[in-house]
C-alpha cells in the first residue's frame, strides 16, 4: 500500500470501527431502493471530509443541552471507548444516507431500542429519556446545522440556493423515523428551531468536563494529534461565541481556524479518495 492508501485505511478504521469494511460493503453494495440519489445534497454533505469538523462541532453544541449531556454522562462510554461511539454514529449516518431503505430502517430501530434504556434523573430531580421527541429534536437540529456549516466552510462543493433547503428536508426523513416530531425542512425552519431551544442551553460542569476530555484525551498516537487538534480548532471556530463561553473554550483567530481546518480536511479528502472511489463503484453496480 502507498502512504496515501495506508493513511486513508487508518482514518477509515478509526471512524468506522473494526467492522468498517464489512459495513461499507453492506451500505454501498446491497441492492435495493434507497432514500436518496448518489449526488443528492445529503449524499454530498455526508460523504465529504468536512464531516470530521462538523461532527466535532455537533458534539460540542449538543452538550449544551443539560438533559442531553446528562444522558451522555450517565450512559455513554465516551471515556473508555470514544472511537467506538463514533463508529456507531458514523455507521448510522452512512446507513441512513447511502444504504437501502430496509437497512436504514433496521439501524434506526436498533438506535430506538438502545434509547429505551437511556433514562435517568437530572440533578434537580427532573426525569430525562433519550427517546423524548423534544430531546431528539435538539440533537438532530444541532447536528444538521453543524454538518451544513462545516460543509459551507470546508466542503469540496458547498450547497447553494435550493440545495440547502433540500439537504435539511432530506435529513428530516431519518430523523422523523427515529422519533423527531416536525423536523425542520428548510434552512429557515432549522434556524427557528435552534433559536427556540436557546433558553434551555447552558454549559454545565458535565458538559465542560466532557468537551475537555474530547479535546485533551483523543486516544490517538502522538503523531496523529496535531491533525486531530486542527479539526477540533476548526470546529471551535464554527461555534457561536456564546457556546464557546458556556463551554469555556478559548477564542480562535479566524485565520488560524480556517487555515488549520482547510489543511486538515484537504488531507483527509486526499487520503480517503480510494475508499470513496470504491464506494462509488459499489453504488454504480446497484444502478
Amino acid at each position: 500500500m502507498t502512504l496515501r492508501e495506508r493513511l486513508g485505511a487508518e482514518l477509515f478504521r478509526k471512524v468506522a470501527g473494526p467492522d468498517g469494511d464489512r459495513a461499507r460493503e453492506r451500505v454501498h453494495g446491497t441492492p435495493g431502493p434507497r432514500w436518496f440519489a448518489p449526488d443528492s445534497p445529503i449524499a454530498r454533505v455526508h460523504g465529504d471530509a468536512s464531516m470530521f469538523v462538523g461532527g466535532i462541532r455537533a458534539i460540542m453544541l449538543q452538550s449544551l443541552h443539560p438533559a442531553a449531556m446528562q444522558g451522555v454522562a450517565d450512559h455513554s462510554g465516551y471515556r473508555g471507548d470514544m472511537w467506538g461511539r463514533l463508529a456507531q454514529v458514523s455507521t448510522y449516518i452512512a446507513m441512513t444516507t447511502f444504504g437501502t431503505e430496509k437497512d436504514a430502517l433496521q439501524v434506526i430501530r436498533a438506535v430506538q431500542r438502545a434509547h429505551e434504556s437511556v433514562t435517568g434523573t437530572m440533578p434537580d430531580g427532573t426525569p430525562y429519556a433519550a427517546s423524548d421527541p423534544h430531546l431528539l429534536g435538539w440533537v438532530h437540529a444541532a447536528e444538521i446545522e453543524s454538518f451544513l456549516l462545516a460543509h459551507d466552510r470546508y466542503g469540496h462543493r458547498p450547497l447553494v440556493a435550493r440545495e440547502r433547503d433540500e439537504y435539511v428536508a432530506q435529513t428530516a426523513v431519518a430523523a422523523e423515523h427515529l422519533g423527531v416530531i416536525g423536523a425542520p425542512r428548510s434552512e429557515e425552519e432549522l434556524r427557528t428551531v435552534l433559536t427556540a431551544y436557546g433558553p434551555e442551553l447552558r454549559g454545565t460542569p458535565a458538559a465542560q468536563e466532557a468537551i475537555r476530555f474530547l479535546l485533551l484525551h483523543p486516544d490517538l498516537p502522538l503523531v496523529a494529534r496535531p491533525g486531530y487538534l486542527s479539526l477540533a480548532t476548526a470546529a471551535i471556530g464554527l461555534l457561536p461565541a456564546e457556546a464557546r463561553r458556556e463551554l469555556r473554550l478559548p477564542p480562535v483567530p479566524p485565520v488560524t481556524n480556517r487555515v488549520l481546518g482547510a489543511a486538515a480536511t484537504r488531507t483527509i479528502r486526499w487520503a480517503m479518495a480510494s475508499g470513496h472511489a470504491h464506494a462509488r463503484e459499489l453504488q454504480a453496480q446497484q444502478t
